[in-house]
């Protein structure tokens, strides 16, 4: 039996986790809905021992200190590494495209960029996400429950990913055995907020929220901090290595698969 080692099970890890059983791996895990406390290091160090590969998807700590390489960094030699990182570590570009050749560590996810390097200095493959969206976790909700919000910021742009797109990545880093190093995983058409806002307003036949500034939209300042960068994440590489092609290359494609059957 193969068996692979998820460190925190949440929304992402859980949709990879159903696909890696699904090809017959055996799956144990930290997390909400994992099998293991990550605070029982016993058990945790027993089950890295039997299992071949590990990914995380755990959140930098205090003082940007990942807490798996932290307090298990000496178990994981010799394994498959994955680690589900963000494409907040390139920064604010004003609207212009990145790869992973682009430098690291320069806006405002300084915790993310170490670990981010961190793991990459292990001969991790490192999967640096955008927004990821998809069932139940969508624009379409925010809309359902009226807390979308269209912003008046010119030239405003991100990108994005279907969470099953990201688990097909991971899937395909999985069995191609590509080189070690950072993968983008984003859709091919970056957009404004705006146009998706729009977009679920229209599939779900719903009035469109007024345009507004910053200020008059009173975001928390996690959700002012999303627009305090801009840039369009281009996802070459992993098309050219990991011969990924996302299922819902745009957030068309993909609004409307969330759209229950009529």
């Amino acid at each position: 039996m193969r068996r692979f080692f998820i460190f925190g099970l949440g929304y992402t890890a859980t949709r990879i986790a159903a696909r890696l059983e699904a090809d017959s791996w055996e799956v144990v895990s930290t997390g909400s809905g994992g099998t293991l406390s990550f605070d029982d290091e016993g058990s945790v160090r027993m089950a890295l021992a039997d299992c071949s590969h590990v990914l995380s998807s755990v959140p930098p700590g205090g003082e940007g200190v990942d807490p798996v390489l932290e307090q298990f960094g000496d178990a994981l030699a010799g394994k498959w590494l994955g680690y589900l990182s963000s494409t907040g570590v390139y920064g604010d570009t004003g609207g212009a495209w990145v790869d992973e050749s682009a430098p690291t560590g320069l806006g405002r996810r300084s915790a993310r960029s170490n670990c981010d390097a961190e793991w990459l200095a292990r001969g991790a493959r490192v999967f640096r996400l955008p927004g990821i969206y998809g069932p139940g976790r969508s624009i379409l909700d925010r809309v359902r429950e009226h807390r979308a919000h269209r912003i008046d910021l010119a030239g405003q742009v991100f990108s994005r990913v279907h969470v099953d797109d990201i688990a097909s990545g991971v899937m395909l880093a999985l069995e191609q055995a590509p080189p070690s190093g950072a993968y983008n995983l984003s859709d091919d058409l970056p957009c404004s907020q705006n146009l998706l806002v729009e977009e679920a307003c229209r599939l779900l036949g719903l009035p469109m929220p007024p345009l507004q500034s910053l200020d008059e939209a009173q975001l928390s300042p996690m959700a002012r901090g999303f627009y305090a960068e801009n840039r369009r994440v281009a996802n070459g590489k992993a098309k050219r290595v990991l011969n990924w092609r996302p299922e819902y290359p745009d957030y068309v494609s993909g609004l409307r698969a969330l759209l229950p059957p009529r």
